[in-house]
């Protein structure tokens, strides 16, 4: 899904530099526009991937402390 994101935003620069030498200043925003909406959407997609894996590596270090340290309190 990302690949797809940076293709179409590509694709939307290039169409709205060809706009903006035709003269279609309107068209040629809002062609940019929905090229950068793409590639938020890629960072926004690559940044949520960053953060489950840091939460899942969070939660299996807080398993493995978790079961340490009541294997601990049940030998007190």
């Amino acid at each position: 899904m990302k690949l797809f994101w940076m293709i179409l935003s590509g694709v939307c620069i290039l169409a709205a530099a060809l706009f903006l030498l035709r003269g279609d200043l309107d068209t040629a925003f809002v062609v940019a526009t929905i090229g950068i909406l793409a590639w938020f959407l890629n960072y926004r997609i690559q940044l949520k991937a960053i953060v489950d894996a840091a939460d899942r590596q969070q939660i299996d270090e807080e398993d493995k402390d978790g079961e340490d340290s009541e294997y601990e309190h049940e030998k007190n």
